[in-house]
């Protein structure tokens, strides 16, 4: 008998944007949803359109872009939302508008401050409004894994009967156990009498570490669409993990009357573009995706791979996406064989000035590292387009560390501020705490340094060092990023990165919070 189709739901461009100092830039949410498409995802979540004029514009340019997914807005249940929202997605091919409304007692009482019949109203009002724009109309009832079964049912037969095709049932705190949340969504179908009408979605967060096993629990119990995000990127604990779901789907294929269909093989690639344009850097011990993940240091288990694969490998390295870094170009490549390569990698660049600029980074990387890799031309463009969104307040034009055995480490940073330079310096503890303390006393930005994290691009000695520094000023949250083969400028231009993001208006707002 053919398998039942599981949708895959992708909302690392929404949810994921709302973890702190992740949000995304116009240009930054193409580049992720070019690679969802290319992994075959059916719906991609690219944004909450009210939030602010620029996630408006980013989720109505992925809209415009993207052909082959259903590309959805999120809107709470009200008239401006839905509005908002529905003039952001209706360009798309495939729209999509998906619209909340929390439904557990402390929410109502406590955040909504209405009647539980208010809400029901509420909730109907949003999807009549939903249906001017898409016939393709999702409602979440937030929190429902703390809400009363009889509310949910009744406010959820409403939604469908008033037009929503798709009830998403959000574990919004990662309070439920996987029995226990298999088991509710058993009882809504079971109850509900147009439950056959909608698809039944899940959104688990990960609160308790259980957010994969909680999707897959209700999938074991009919839902057919599971909202996951890139590297369980998320608020708080993080979300459902896309990567984790569909193998664990694919995988255990003896046990799911159902499957997916993603291309696997782009999952890594996927993963590398969401670190790398977030911030965010994977665990090596991160299944799936991890570095450490295919990875076998007892002897027994090196032997028993060696002699059969499957002795310790329930999937294999490739069917993700792993694959040894392909070297690509060098000093003596051209800027046509540049050009090609990026098209290969899915990489568009949006005019030509760009493609310049991107190809000057490329001769100066190549300068200081012979072999240039995937990974490498990843990360270039990800620090050329993060110099193209933010505005360059301050720019790094030199920098000189000194550190010794038995001495004060130094460091001595030109910047420019505009259009005028500036020298700075200062000692620290080593070379990139005395740059930081020299940018400081410039910028003198009042920040709290929440993270200072240095991974590696590629392997080798000579691998450039992607360095993530997160600053924190009253009500904000960013994240800076910079990359290069020297790992004290890279720091620098992370710290400098983050200060711009500081010293621009953008600010994002968590639908949540209002």
């Amino acid at each position: 008998m053919a398998k039942e189709k599981l949708i895959i739901f992708d909302t690392t461009m929404r949810d994921g944007e709302q973890s702190p100092g992740a949000a995304m830039s116009k240009d930054e949410k193409l580049r992720i949803a070019r690679q969802l498409e290319r992994m075959h995802v059916d719906v991609i979540e690219a944004g909450f359109p009210n939030s602010s004029p620029g996630d408006f514009e980013a989720v109505q340019a992925v809209a415009r872009a993207i052909k082959d997914s259903t590309i959805c807005g999120l809107a709470r249940a009200n008239e401006a939302d839905v509005r908002r929202c529905g003039e952001a997605v209706r360009v798309a091919a495939r729209p999509r508008l998906h619209t909340f409304i929390a439904t557990s007692p402390i929410h109502m009482e406590k955040k909504l401050r209405m009647e539980p019949t208010q809400v029901v109203d509420q909730a109907v009002r949003a999807i009549r409004w939903a249906s001017e724009y898409t016939n393709d109309i999702e409602f979440s009832p937030e929190d429902a894994g703390r809400s009363d079964i009889d509310f949910l049912c009744r406010i959820i037969e409403a939604a469908i009967k008033a037009g929503a095709t798709t009830i998403n049932v959000p574990d919004t705190v990662g309070y439920t156990l996987p029995e226990q949340f298999g088991g509710l969504i058993h009882t809504l179908r079971e109850r509900i009498p147009n439950a056959d009408k909608a698809v039944w979605s899940v959104h688990c967060h990960n609160d308790l570490g259980l957010a994969v096993a909680n999707s897959l629990a209700a999938v074991m119990q009919g839902a057919r669409q599971v909202e996951c995000t890139i590297n369980g990127l998320g608020e708080r604990a993080g979300n459902a993990s896309l990567e984790e779901i569909v193998m664990a789907v694919r995988t255990r294929q003896d046990i799911f009357n159902c499957d997916t269909n993603i291309d696997a093989t782009q999952i890594v690639p996927a993963s590398k573009l969401v670190s790398g344009i977030t911030g965010y850097p994977v665990q090596p011990n991160k299944a799936v995706v991890g570095a450490n993940a295919f990875s076998h240091e007892s002897g027994i288990h090196q032997d028993g791979v060696l002699k059969h694969r499957e002795t310790y490998e329930i999937m294999s390295a490739e069917s993700v996406g792993w694959t040894h870094n392909r070297l690509t170009l060098g000093k003596l490549s051209g800027r046509n064989a540049f050009k090609s390569r990026l098209q290969e990698l899915g990489i568009q660049l949006d005019s030509e000035e760009a493609l310049n600029a991107a190809f000057k980074r490329f001769k100066d990387l190549a300068d200081k590292k012979r072999e240039i890799f995937d990974e490498d031309l990843q990360a270039l463009i990800t620090e050329e387009v993060i110099e193209q969104a933010d505005s360059e307040h301050w720019r790094l034009i030199s920098l000189t560390a000194h550190s010794e055995t038995g001495e004060l480490p130094y460091a001595k940073l030109v910047v420019a501020e505009g259009g005028q330079e500036h020298t700075t310096e200062a000692q620290g503890s080593g070379p990139v705490d005395a740059a930081f303390k020299a940018l400081e006393a410039l910028a003198k930005s009042g920040a709290s340094l929440l993270l200072y994290s240095v991974n590696n691009i590629t392997s080798g000695t000579d691998s450039q060092g992607e360095v993530t520094v997160r600053l924190s000023k009253e009500d904000r949250i960013v994240n800076g990023q910079g990359a290069d083969t020297d790992i004290v400028v890279a720091s620098a231009k992370a710290y400098i990165n983050a200060l711009n993001k500081l010293q621009s208006n953008i600010k994002r707002v968590n639908p949540q919070l209002q």
